[in-house]
């Protein structure tokens, strides 16, 4: 079977899922963890090299405090959880906003957790602007060279996104250049394994060409 190294995750559909059966909007998000951990799970299982989880953008920083609160929590949450697992994790986003959660600080860099193992990437606080300000930044030898802020992050195979929406919503623009776009119409907390399966087994018949 044709694997992609590098998978991103889009975990779209937590608020309504919450209305759908009759929570607060911020209830989503909670309910969207163990998905997180389950996708995980997966991945290690197949032997996927890289995956990246859409946490929250800058742009979602603009609704209601209480929901900024929750699933900023959740990404705590989330990244905890994965930790616990052992992985090589990495944490990016705009540290320098109010909205960064500071416990996520110590993973800004790169870390090798319980081992290390499969390279793990949360964008938390993430805005693609924001990436792509690096661009053209002195480095220490006084030469300008392209760097943007996700530059150890590699490039993209397979994007999956849950709730059935058919945009990037700013991932990642550079990495996913060449990525392949996999829609599941199902909301996030209603995971299940079978859809993962099936991106893969849709990955499978593509024709990756890169542009060749």
């Amino acid at each position: 079977m044709r694997l992609p190294s590098h998978i991103a995750i889009i975990p779209d559909g937590n608020r309504r899922w919450a209305l759908g059966h009759e929570l607060k909007k911020t209830d989503g998000y909670e309910h969207g963890l163990s998905p997180g951990l389950s996708v995980f799970r997966l991945a290690k299982q197949y032997g996927i090299s890289e995956i990246t989880y859409y946490g929250f953008t800058v742009d979602n920083c603009k609704r209601p405090p209480e929901q900024l609160k929750a699933f900023s929590h959740a990404c705590v949450e989330a990244v905890k959880l994965i930790a616990n697992e052992g992985c090589s994790l990495l944490v990016i986003g705009n540290t320098k906003s109010k909205c960064f959660p500071k416990e996520l600080i110590p993973y800004t860099s790169r870390t090798d957790i319980a081992g290390g193992g499969m390279k793990v990437n949360f964008l938390v606080n993430y805005g693609w602007e924001w990436d792509l300000s690096g661009i053209g930044e002195k480095k220490e030898n006084s030469k300008l060279q392209n760097v943007i802020h996700s530059h150890n992050i590699s490039r993209i195979d397979l994007i999956i996104r849950w709730g059935g929406m058919r945009r990037l919503s700013g991932l990642l623009p550079i990495q996913s250049v060449y990525s392949d776009f996999y829609i599941v119409d199902a909301l996030w907390p209603d995971f299940k394994e079978e859809q993962f399966c099936e991106a893969l087994n849709w990955y499978e018949k593509q024709d990756v060409t890169l542009g060749g």
